[in-house]
């Protein structure tokens, strides 16, 4: 053999181990680091290494890439190497696997490649969700691209970022803030993009269409006033009425009397559009509602309105009630006349007629929530008529069908003398603790309509998940509720829990007939243990119940660190500036409360005082949380000992009242995550 060929040999010899020798030990160095770094699932870490490693099926290969991507999603390095060469096929995850691998080149500053993928998933997969994000990122030079992104994925995150940053032009005007008003009105900025488009002069003329629009959004977000401004001479579309007339109504006393308004004007103006029925629903609520509102709606739809019959019963002190109830009794707003007539019945000791009015809703009308209620206070009146085994039949019947709650614990401590639960100590539970990855990994399946879906919330890609969902969903279709449960538990995981449990918490008082596995799931799903080294480090540091204090946290805040009330409470503790100094012992700044660490720590001090004060009763505690310790003081009586149910719905403040049960049921089902469910494990859900 000639020198030069054996020469040459040599090179592409010793060129191809030198890559093999690279590989190797790149190989190495990321098994290496990522078994140091998820020792807490070191078994399970184990298994997904040798799957990456080892398999033969180079699907399960991508699986457990992108497995281990998503559990340690915030080291560039390596989920850059555990993604090189993961993009291949047509499977929906080699468009995810191009995704995250051209995010992870950004991060790394690697721009060119970056570029490349993201041409390459916009080629590949022009249709994908993944691909939303390929026109974003090329549309800072190709805006063609950005218009194509508004157009065929219009709710998809990455269109509505676009959105928010899009400028007006003389041309196009406020195109990003009339994409905000109907795809995403809650996204961050979007309040803004509406008042400037609004106030705009200048840069455009918005047809009324338009501005019907932007004030829709504007009031849907609670700024009445702008929105008010911005319609085009006052008139207002069914749509946008009942939007300004809902957050009218919320307002000072001018603004609720033109809420009123607006909603009459609704429902004379289009008395058989579907919003003047929500209408009448809305000027119906209040406990005692305003008897002139009522007879201004047009006849044929006051009589239509379950909400009006609920409305008229109240005003003539329960005359009527038993044929309102027979008449609608599948509608929610007959569903709580039923319990404020009988509440009123069972604190004026009128046992019988509280009774007979729990009774007239058969068993399988109520959502699980209000079923319970129902049962607890049957077993309540029958135990105070002295029937006995009828008392006792209601509460175990309350004990088997109904999940761990505030009713299911009276309905035990009447059966079986359960002490009050011990606040006073952290009750910590390591077991429970959330492990390493996305907030999503609960071992619960998401039973998504969409397989997709399902297969990224299985990997844990959350926000993965998430997009496919924004991507797949239509504006305007009210969701089933297989879907909202969905859709809550996606919003909670992707770090959205302020609206995430609000819509699992409504959907738990309307979805009657889940089926066993959805009924649990919904239970479990709004229990989260977000920010939980945080909540045991408090408990354990004051000991304080650590249930107590996740279930403080989500009934103040939703776990929303940067949240206020109306009255200036800050942080996932809803702490007054006042007494969060006061606790800190210096000045606060509002910012600093918004600090998780800090609020949690403080909330947990002031908590730890409250129980001191009052010897430990979870009742009084939690009362005095909201209302005050001093304005609670004079509440206290014997009844608090004897009937405790009875002297909770005593308490004046109607807001406390609420709180004092809600943080108990919450506290309470926290404690009980640990039981394992009564559901087959192989039923559809």
């Amino acid at each position: 053999m000639p020198a030069g060929s054996r020469l040459g040999a040599v090179l592409l010899l010793g060129t191809a181990a030198s890559a093999l020798t690279a590989t190797w030990l790149g190989q190495q160095w990321v098994r290496q680091w990522y078994l140091e770094h998820t020792a807490s699932a070191t078994t399970e870490s184990g298994q997904l290494w040798r799957s990456y490693r080892w398999s033969i099926d180079p699907q399960q290969r991508r699986e457990a890439a992108l497995r281990m991507a998503a559990r340690d999603r915030d080291d560039a390095i390596v989920i850059s190497r555990l993604l090189a060469g993961q993009g291949w096929g047509n499977s929906p995850l080699a468009a995810v696997s191009l995704e995250l691998a051209a995010k992870t080149a950004e991060e790394l500053g690697q721009q060119q490649r970056a570029t490349d993928l993201w041409r390459s998933l916009l080629k590949r997969f022009p249709e994908s969700a993944s691909s939303a994000w390929a026109r974003q990122r090329l549309g800072a030079s190709e805006p063609e691209l950005l218009l194509e992104l508004l157009r065929l994925q219009p709710r998809h995150p990455a269109a509505l970022s676009a959105a928010e940053a899009m400028e007006p032009e003389q041309t196009e005007g406020h195109r990003g803030a009339l994409h905000l008003a109907r795809w995403g009105t809650s996204w961050p900025g979007a309040a803004g993009r509406f008042r400037d488009a609004c106030e705009d002069e200048g840069n455009w003329s918005p047809d009324d269409d338009e501005r019907q629009q932007l004030a829709r959004g504007l009031a849907q977000l609670g700024d009445a006033a702008a929105a008010e401004k911005c319609l085009p001479q006052g008139q207002s579309d069914p749509d946008t009425a009942l939007a300004l007339g809902r957050t009218l109504l919320r307002g000072d006393r001018e603004q609720q009397r033109r809420g009123e308004r607006q909603l009459i004007k609704l429902t004379r103006q289009h008395p058989q559009h579907p919003n003047s029925l929500k209408a009448a629903e809305l000027l119906s609520d209040p406990l005692i509602p305003k008897a002139e509102l009522l007879n201004a709606l047009p006849t044929t739809l006051a009589e239509a309105s379950p909400a009006v019959a609920a409305g008229r019963v109240r005003l003539a002190q329960g005359q009527g009630a038993d044929w309102v109830i027979d008449q609608w009794p599948d509608d929610p707003a007959i569903w709580q006349l039923q319990w404020d007539l009988s509440r009123d019945a069972l604190l004026a000791g009128q046992w019988g007629t509280a009774q007979t009015l729990l009774s007239k809703l058969s068993e399988g009308t109520l959502p699980s929530p209000l079923e319970g209620r129902r049962l607890f206070w049957l077993g309540f009146s029958a135990d105070r008529l002295g029937q006995i085994d009828n008392a006792s039949a209601h509460w175990q019947q309350l004990l088997e069908q109904q999940p761990t709650g505030y009713y299911s614990w009276l309905a035990d401590r009447r059966l079986n003398q359960t002490p009050l639960p011990d606040l006073q100590r952290p009750d910590l539970q390591p077991e429970l603790t959330d492990l390493p990855g996305p907030a999503s990994m609960d071992g619960d399946p998401l039973n998504s309509p969409d397989q997709v879906v399902n297969q990224l919330w299985e990997l844990g890609l959350v926000d993965q998940a998430w997009d496919h969902w924004q991507a797949r969903s239509e504006t305007g279709q009210l969701p089933s509720y297989p879907e909202q449960l969905v859709e809550g538990r996606l919003r909670i995981a992707v770090g959205e829990p302020w609206m995430g449990l609000d819509q699992l918490f409504r959907l738990s008082l309307r979805w009657r007939h889940p089926n066993c596995q959805q009924g649990e799931r919904l239970q479990r799903s709004q229990s989260p243990r977000l920010f939980s080294g945080l909540f045991q480090s408090a408990a354990k540091d004051q000991n304080v119940s650590l249930n107590l204090l996740y279930g403080i946290s989500k009934q103040e805040s939703r776990f929303t660190p940067d949240v206020r009330s109306v009255v200036g409470a800050a942080g996932l503790m809803q702490l007054m500036p006042a007494t969060a100094a006061e606790l800190a012992g210096r000045p606060l700044e509002m910012e600093e409360l918004d600090d998780p660490e800090l609020n949690i720590r403080l909330g947990a001090a002031y908590l730890k005082q409250l129980l001191r004060q009052w010897q430990g009763h979870p009742l009084l505690a939690i009362a005095s949380y909201n209302a005050g310790p001093g304005t609670v003081g004079g509440w206290r009586n014997d009844e608090l000992n004897t009937a405790p149910e009875l002297w909770v719905e005593r308490i004046p403040y109607p807001e406390t009242r609420y709180y004092t049960k809600k943080v108990m049921d919450n506290l309470l089902r926290y404690a009980d995550r640990q039981s394992s469910g009564v559901c087959e494990q192989d039923g559809a859900g």
